[in-house]
Parts: C-alpha cells; sequence; structure tokens
C-alpha cells in the first residue's frame, strides 16, 4: 500500500508524525482485551494463576451466566483464555486459565495502559505550566 501524499511530498503518515499527530493512538491497546468486561476477566484470572471456576468469575466481574460465556468464547477464540471441564462427583463444573500467550498478552497490555497513564501525567504537567495563571487563548472560556 502505497502511503497518501499531501499537497506536497512528504507522506500524510510522515507529516502527521512529524506534527505529533497520532501521538497518543497506542497501537498495543488489543481491541479483544480493551473492552470493559474482558479487561475484568483477564485482570481475575492474572490475579488467580491456578484458574477460577465460572461462578466464582461471574461473582467477580459481576457479569449475568450469558454476559460471561459471549466474553469468555471471544478470548477463548483469541487464545488467550483456556478452558478445563471436572468436577467433584455428579456435577460437571467449568474453570477457566490463562494461556501462557494470553499471560504474556496481558502483561503487554498492562504495559501499553502504564504508557497511557504515564504520557497523561506528562501532558498534564506540561499543560499545567502553560496554561499558569491564565485561560485558554483565543476567546476560550470555562462553559
Amino acid at each position: 500500500m502505497m502511503p497518501r501524499k499531501t499537497s506536497g511530498s512528504v507522506p500524510i503518515e510522515g507529516a502527521a508524525k512529524a506534527a505529533g499527530v497520532g501521538r497518543f493512538s497506542y497501537e498495543g491497546l488489543d481491541r479483544v482485551m480493551h473492552e470493559k468486561a474482558r479487561l475484568g476477566i483477564l485482570a481475575s484470572l492474572a490475579a488467580n494463576s491456578e484458574g477460577l471456576l465460572f461462578n466464582d468469575l461471574k461473582q467477580l466481574c459481576a457479569l449475568t451466566d450469558g454476559n460471561l460465556s459471549r466474553h469468555l468464547r471471544v478470548l477463548s477464540e483469541a487464545n488467550l483464555v483456556e478452558v478445563w471441564k471436572g468436577g467433584k462427583g455428579t456435577r460437571q463444573q467449568t474453570m477457566y486459565r490463562l494461556t501462557s500467550d494470553g499471560r504474556d498478552r496481558f502483561t503487554q497490555y498492562i504495559s501499553e495502559l502504564e504508557r497511557v497513564v504515564a504520557d497523561a501525567q506528562v501532558q498534564r504537567q506540561t499543560d499545567g505550566e502553560k496554561r499558569k495563571g491564565r485561560g485558554l487563548s483565543g476567546g476560550w472560556s470555562p462553559a
């Protein structure tokens, strides 16, 4: 794929990068993990390396049976979560654990979130120093 061009000869991607556009796009924020319920499921499983039973996971994440099942299916299809069946006596139970790839990807995802927070803190400090003692320029006022 050829990069699109600006009116000059600098590709838009290069021009955007030079201008700082897209600086906060964070490619490492995996959409499969980024959804609130799935993030909660992954965090719960990361904190319980032996895995969690379906009902325990449902309670920790405050999800319905159907919601939890759907999110677990998505995570399983993405090879982030593995499913184990077993139980005591006649009652079968289902346990979920992070796969080793899932644990690695979740750790990378958390590192990316930490970068988001660090960038926001730096930007906040920079903005605070610029605005000390004055409002926004150009006729802007608080709503």
